[in-house]
């Protein structure tokens, strides 16, 4: 929630500006207009006093001014004209004064759920002088019902909101929705899809429209749906992706996609950008033509839009030399990552184990070579006879306590046997970092530490000397960036085993010509 002082705090600063602008000779919009580079004072404002984890929350990430300027350009190049502009998560206002400008006909409708960022939102329209102009709705933009009236242009950014904060009847409204058009929706899906779901439902042929979204739904499983509505009834024309080493959004660290649309338009491909900046969006135009069909059989959208680097001269897929495994699941850390309770075991138990991202960050010169300053996992046998009588009295004192932790009633320690039995892999030549606000690293395992499932493993498959290990590590660390994972909201970058695989890299041959090490 929004406290009362913050609140009042906002109402002040948008009657200082509501006055100010009345004390200025009004020749038009423009003076007011953030597409000619003036602030949203009041959404800045409202950005710096309301934490990002609240805003987050109730998806109110407001698009920089960069961003909003493609966008409506790129609505503006496709040289029609718009009756009416609808924003579904109109925030502060900032597409709504965009597209106002460059649409001086047009009819705009802000939809905003939020009662207090709606208070921006007035302040903004009536500061700009477009209280005629635009009508604004405070509610839900699942729930708004808006007839047909002319050619309709659908801007803006959709709030991202995670499924596990979607109440479950909109939930059962996307997938019921989705069935409608024959398409298997899922209750996984975050908010930003049941507004290109709503979006569908309100839009007729002869509507376009461009959103900018967190890019996650190119690559899950529960995008999948979407992908098949863009091809199939929404008219997609183009995609571009930002690359997620620029942070588009100040407060929210995740990766973005502008998607392009005409209703009703039949096309058999969609045109893939990828882009490094905002500031090189432009108005949206360029990328490559991708067969609707191409990416139909495609999992993960992000590979068609960015070059495929492994279909380049001289590359291979990582795959091709080394096999990428998690590191091991223990079930229940607070257990098997030894501590008090584990004092007295046989040494021969308590292995050396890489169990926080961070000791891989912090490996010096990408090679990890001092296990004693690793945590210990106690990985026990099958069997206990080559113990000595102590030293199975001490073991079976400590699973007697696991026990009483809940270690053996768990999912993974009764889909094992013995229930014990942690078994950690062999140690892996090559460790890895797969899930992060920063890319992968790379480390060289030279102590032989064992990983849990906060790393993968990297293993040779074919014969690598101690100077091809080296030269590869080097080569990933230096050429691995967060665009070769799945970006999720704020911020986290996960590597699958699979994507890790697909990763392009130069032949060994010409690696070693290459004396990267």
């Amino acid at each position: 929630m929004v406290f009362p002082a913050t609140q009042d705090s906002l109402l002040r600063l948008a009657g200082r500006l509501l006055k100010s602008r009345r004390r200025r000779p009004q020749n038009g919009l423009h003076h007011r207009s953030p597409l000619l580079g003036e602030r949203d004072v009041l959404g800045e404002f409202y950005s710096r006093i309301v934490p990002a984890e609240q805003r987050r929350a109730q998806g109110a990430t407001f698009t920089p001014p960069q961003v909003v300027r493609a966008m409506v350009g790129w609505a503006n190049a496709q040289g029609v004209t718009f009756e009416r502009i609808i924003d579904p998560g109109a925030g502060s206002g900032r597409f709504v004064l965009g597209a106002a400008q460059v649409f001086p006909d047009a009819h705009i409708i802000a939809v905003e759920n939020d009662p207090y960022i709606v208070n921006l939102l007035r302040a903004n329209v009536a500061i700009a002088g477009l209280t005629k102009r635009v009508s604004i709705i405070v509610d839900d933009y699942r729930s708004v019902h808006l007839p047909s009236a002319g050619r309709t242009l659908f801007i803006g950014n959709p709030p991202y909101v995670r499924h596990h904060d979607i109440e479950p009847c909109w939930k059962r409204w996307y997938t019921e929705t989705f069935q409608a058009y024959g398409l298997p929706g899922s209750a996984l899906a975050g908010l930003h899809l049941h507004f290109l779901l709503k979006t569908r439902q309100l839009a007729v042929p002869g509507d376009y429209g461009c959103f900018i979204t967190a890019s996650e739904w190119l690559d899950v499983n529960y995008g999948s749906t979407a992908r098949a509505l863009l091809m199939n009834g929404m008219g997609g024309q183009s995609l571009h992706l930002i690359d997620t080493a620029s942070q588009v959004f100040p407060d929210a660290m995740t990766s973005a996609a502008i998607m392009c649309f005409k209703i009703g338009s039949r096309r058999r491909s969609l045109k893939i950008r990828h882009v490094q900046s905002p500031t090189r969006l432009g108005n949206l135009q360029g990328g490559i033509n991708i067969s609707f069909s191409r990416a139909e059989s495609q999992d993960k959208w992000s590979r068609l839009i960015r070059q495929n680097d492994s279909k380049k001269n001289g590359f291979i897929r990582l795959g091709e030399l080394l096999e990428v495994p998690r590191g091991q699941v223990t079930g229940m850390n607070k257990v098997w990552i030894a501590a008090e309770q584990a004092e007295g075991l046989p040494a021969s138990v308590l292995i050396p184990t890489v169990t926080r991202a961070k000791e891989l960050i912090q490996a010096s010169y990408s090679r990890l070579t001092d296990a004693g300053q690793l945590r210990r996992v106690v990985d026990l046998p099958n069997d206990f006879r080559r113990f000595s009588t102590q030293e199975r009295r001490r073991i079976e004192t400590f699973l007697a306590w696991a026990q009483s932790q809940g270690a053996k009633d768990g999912y993974i320690a009764a889909h094992r046997r013995p229930w014990w039995r942690v078994n950690l892999g062999a140690p892996a030549p090559i460790l890895m970092t797969y899930m992060a606000r920063r890319a992968p690293v790379f480390v060289r395992n030279v102590c032989g530490a064992r990983i849990l499932n906060i790393a993968h493993g990297l293993y040779p498959r074919i014969s690598l000397s101690e100077d091809d290990l080296a030269l590869i590590i080097r080569w990933l660390n230096a050429n691995v960036s967060l665009g070769g994972g799945r970006t999720y909201a704020g911020g986290l970058t996960k590597f699958e085993p699979r994507e890790v695989m697909r990763l392009p890299i130069p032949h060994l041959e010409r690696l070693r010509r290459m004396g990267i090490a």
